[in-house]
């Protein structure tokens, strides 16, 4: 995924309201622009780090300008823009870098499925296989003690809760169910569930793996050019424990 037009670099004053980040550009003027993720952002939103931003053209915009890229001060590059995580997935597959999910005839995108009314990420159909039932979820959470541990959710969340529901039923059906962490943190060299944030969503993590739910971890090569998954890293499972917040 290139970014086109280039993004542009600015500094970061702070992040508020969740959808919202005031930014200091090179001439020393100072903007409020959009952030689309609506999560912690732990150690991704630091006062100083590099903020790379794009530009809309659509003039309906309040705020023409979005927050995509954080480079910390330790040299780490973050996606933060979660609405990619599903575009990058897709590009992934489609291009045969997810190995685990290649050879499937169709992809189709936001289908409803399941009791609880939800829409899948992802869904696979061949003519020789089962349906592929694909949750994707961005992983950005970095533990601060430089051993790589990334961790999903970075607060509680519901909603993810709901989502393995979902999956782990579509396993029991007899259908392939995957939850897929796209990580996009460069730090992140492997993935836990964070056990220390939400608890509910770490347990049902494991009934659903008890239950036939595949996880996949593939980690994104980024820079203020281009975002793409290139590799897999490895998810930990069962690592509960303390942690600070990421720097």
């Amino acid at each position: 995924m290139h970014f086109n037009p280039p993004l542009e670099s600015a500094t970061l004053i702070k992040r508020y309201k969740r959808f919202l980040a005031d930014i200091q550009l090179p001439d020393q003027s100072e903007r409020t622009i959009h952030c689309a993720n609506t999560g912690a952002m732990t150690g991704c939103a630091e006062t100083g780090n590099t903020v790379w931003f794009s530009t809309s053209d659509n003039p309906k915009r309040k705020y023409p300008n979005s927050w995509e890229l954080a480079q910390t001060k330790q040299g780490h590059w973050i996606s933060i823009n979660t609405v990619k995580a599903n575009h990058l997935a897709v590009e992934a597959i489609q291009n045969g870098v997810i190995k685990e999910l290649a050879e499937y005839d169709d992809l189709k995108t936001e289908v409803k499925y399941g009791s609880e009314n939800s829409r899948i990420d992802i869904l696979l159909n061949s003519e020789s296989k089962p349906k592929c039932y694909i949750e994707v979820k961005s992983v950005t959470l970095l533990d601060e003690e430089g051993n790589g541990q990334g961790y999903f959710p970075d607060a509680v969340t519901t909603r993810g809760q709901k989502h393995l529901r979902e999956l782990t039923e579509m396993a029991k059906n007899g259908s392939r169910a995957v939850l897929l962490f796209t990580v996009l943190h460069t730090g992140i060299e492997k993935v836990s569930a964070a056990h220390h944030i939400d608890a509910n969503y770490s347990n049902l993590l494991d009934e659903a793996i008890e239950q036939g739910v595949e996880v996949l971890c593939y980690k994104a090569q980024i820079s203020e050019s281009e975002i793409k998954l290139i590799s897999a890293v490895d998810f930990i499972n069962n690592q509960p424990k303390m942690m600070s917040p990421s720097q």
